[in-house]
């Protein structure tokens, strides 16, 4: 049950409790003519205070102290009625027949299925000492249902009226929050959408000048470096395309999709991917597989790649037989190595996401 239902039912709970008050004090006290009224108006009253301590608090009456305070409400009220007359049971004098099934609602109203039995079960001793101990006619009969009837239906509809707005409290703040997830997933939709489309345009930006050069033929694409700049654009947009694909595991899908266009360049690959998939922030992503991109592109013939997440911390590592002319280092969030192997060289970007 959501916070706002719970706030609606805890008020119910409230004001049910204080009702109960008002109608045992105002109502039923000028009427304890006997000792066994006094009794049981004693310990109505003492379940009214016991239940106060968490009704008043916003909580629902627990269960080790619902159970025995209901046994404790039902003795009560047989003893008013057995000490009754049985001709008053429904009249002024049988006050207890009625205050006794809201000391119930106070005690089981988080429990309707209970509370309607505990209701139907206190009226049928009330109908049994009324009936069973003298003559009675058919119209003191019918007189006695009709009353009982009529608090019983009363009670009832009350602990029904405030399940059902409990119920439509819930389902309310229910379709507001679902209104809400709808709202912010919009909003971070176009956020990414928005986001999506610079980076694309920072990268087209970025490309348009290196196909204006080959288009105008400034550039030479027999040339070494050229060749190494179209490579390493076109890896950074294969990449940017991946960011955008919905996968379990965004990292090693983008990881993959360096390595399918090095690949498909002639290079030999191999890709080890160990430990669990683990959220990566998009920029965290970018900066694990930008260093990677460069050291894919400046690899002659072969490369090997792996992928560690260990607790909170993964790499990207890359050892290649080649070695880029500029190395590009990490950010305040990502930790770059670059260290010369012989003809071989080895990368490794580090993230954590718990820093020290």
């Amino acid at each position: 049950m959501n916070e706002t239902a719970d706030r609606v039912l805890g008020g119910c709970r409230i004001a049910v409790l204080l009702a109960t008050a008002v109608v045992q004090v105002g109502l039923s006290l000028v009427r304890l003519d006997d000792t066994a009224s006094r009794i049981a108006f004693a310990a109505l009253a003492v379940v009214l205070v016991v239940a106060a301590w968490w009704v008043l608090r916003w909580k629902p009456v627990p269960w080790p102290v619902a159970l025995p305070g209901t046994v404790v409400v039902l003795a009560a009220a047989a003893t008013a009625a057995w000490a009754m007359p049985p001709d008053q049971l429904f009249g002024d004098g049988g006050w207890a027949s009625g205050l006794a099934g809201w000391h119930l609602l106070v005690l089981l109203l988080d429990r309707p299925v209970l509370a309607m039995a505990a209701l139907v079960f206190h009226m049928t001793l009330t109908f049994l000492r009324q009936i069973g101990s003298a003559p009675t006619d058919r119209g003191e009969i019918g007189s006695a249902v009709i009353v009982g009837l009529s608090v019983l239906a009363f009670q009832a509809a009350t602990l029904t009226l405030i399940r059902v707005v409990n119920r439509r409290a819930g389902e309310a703040a229910e379709a507001s929050a679902e209104r809400d997830r709808q709202a912010h997933s919009k909003a971070l939709a176009e956020q990414r959408e928005a986001d999506q489309r610079s980076r694309f345009a920072g990268q087209l930006g970025a490309t348009l000048p290196l196909l204006a050069g080959l288009a105008d033929h400034t550039l030479d694409p027999r040339d070494d470096e050229v060749r190494r700049r179209c490579a390493l654009a076109a890896t950074q947009l294969r990449r940017l395309f991946a960011e955008n694909d919905d996968v379990p595991d965004p990292l090693v899908h983008e990881v993959s999709a360096c390595v399918d266009l090095a690949e498909r360049r002639g290079l030999t690959v191999t890709l080890a991917v160990s430990g669990e998939a683990a959220p990566v922030p998009t920029d965290v992503r970018r900066e694990l597989t930008g260093p990677l991109m460069t050291a894919l592109v400046a690899a002659r013939s072969q490369a090997r790649v792996s992928v560690l997440r260990t607790g909170d911390e993964i790499r990207v590592a890359a050892i290649t037989d080649g070695e880029p002319a500029e190395p590009p280092n990490g950010s305040g969030a990502v930790d770059v190595e670059w260290h010369a192997l012989g003809e071989r060289s080895w990368m490794e970007a580090k993230w954590r996401s718990r820093p020290n």
